[in-house]
């Protein structure tokens, strides 16, 4: 356990009006779904952070990215505390891969009135404080 809360970033990635998302197998959340993403290192913006972590773990691009908001998540079982920066961002370029099988085992888009389950902490979090941001947003 550390004293202080890590700062994650989470990555809403938008492709023809569905939602990125991969289901864990790192210990932390394992089997839950949840949107691309991981810890901010030293330096980083956010949206550096998040084209990067989206990058890693799926191989794909990323643009238009844009500061969603901000959860606060303990998980007590691992005593843990973390503090989530959520971005929105659409897809760029790139075919969707597992390229951290540590991480993910599968990722998938999916419409957000059929997300699949279990969501991972952060993700239902963000459900309850801000559903609008699970609405697709409209093609410009």
């Amino acid at each position: 356990m550390t004293s202080r809360p890590a700062v994650g970033i989470g990555i809403f990635v938008w492709k023809d009006g569905k939602l990125l998302m991969g289901r864990r197998v790192s210990k932390h959340g394992i089997g839950m779904w949840s949107v691309p993403g991981g810890y901010q290192e030293y330096g980083e913006t956010f949206e550096e952070a998040a084209a990067r972590e989206c990058l890693e773990e799926t191989g794909i691009h990323i643009k238009n990215l844009q500061l969603m908001t901000v959860t606060n998540n303990l998980f007590p079982d691992e005593q843990k505390h973390s503090i989530t920066v959520f971005l929105s961002a659409d897809w760029a370029d790139g075919e969707t891969t597992i390229t951290e099988p540590d991480k993910f085992v599968d990722v998938n888009w999916f419409d957000t009135a059929k997300l699949p389950s279990p969501l991972f902490v952060p993700v239902v979090e963000l459900q309850k404080q801000a559903p609008h941001f699970f609405e697709a947003p409209s093609a410009s």
